[in-house]
């Protein structure tokens, strides 16, 4: 049975949201609206180009933050597919996936195959830490969209140096971008903080483009 989608509601716009800050070194580009709520620091963002709003802890991201956590709690409480920990070298398709151990690891290429669907899902739920390795990379084949790849962190995601990812991160506490890594789709934190280093983070949308944001 097809899964439904994850809502996440007005926490959509955001490529990057954050609990406690957002540091920033180098020069990362990010399309999509940027904030960080309850603790609205941002940390070297003079070198930050947002092809967005920048919204800090107003009103807006405050609403995000709220429907991050129901998003969050919707996607950890799918029933899934228990699958091996290392996801590299490995072509999956819609469903939803959990490991025993509680982590998940890629090394090299995970391939996403949307077997053609018109709307494929794939949920990836881990208790502990998505941690991906340098120069590693998600690739989505036959209809799959980053916009429906969705992975749920129990505690912090670490994105290898040099990788390429698709998908939405909703980690409970922290996120980490390492050097040159590329996000198609949103890191998003709920607690803890979120630490870019000359990246490139671009929000994908499903459904109509909003602000020129691509449909991928």
């Amino acid at each position: 049975m097809a899964q439904p989608t994850v809502n996440l509601r007005t926490a959509t716009q955001f490529a990057v949201l954050a609990g406690s800050g957002i540091t920033n070194t180098g020069t990362t580009t990010i399309t999509g609206d940027v904030g960080t709520y309850p603790t609205p620091t941002e940390t070297g963002f003079g070198s930050v180009t947002i092809l967005g709003t920048n919204h800090m802890g107003d009103a807006v991201t405050q609403a995000a933050k709220t429907d991050l956590v129901t998003a969050y709690n919707d996607a950890a409480g799918r029933t899934p597919v228990i699958i091996p920990t290392e996801l590299g070298g490995t072509t999956l398709t819609p469903g939803v996936y959990a490991t025993n151990d509680g982590t998940f690891q890629i090394t090299g290429t995970l391939t996403l195959d949307g077997n053609g669907l018109s709307n494929p899902v794939f949920i990836f739920q881990t208790a502990s830490t998505l941690i991906t390795a340098s120069g590693s990379s998600v690739v989505l084949v036959n209809g799959a969209l980053a916009c429906n790849v969705f992975w749920q962190v129990g505690s912090s995601a670490t994105l290898g140096t040099g990788s390429s990812f698709q998908g939405s991160i909703l980690a409970f506490t922290s996120i980490t971008v390492n050097t040159g890594a590329v996000v198609y789709g949103r890191v998003l934190a709920r607690n803890g903080a979120v630490t870019l280093s000359a990246n490139t983070i671009a929000v994908t949308i499903c459904s109509a483009p909003v602000r020129g944001i691509p449909l991928w």
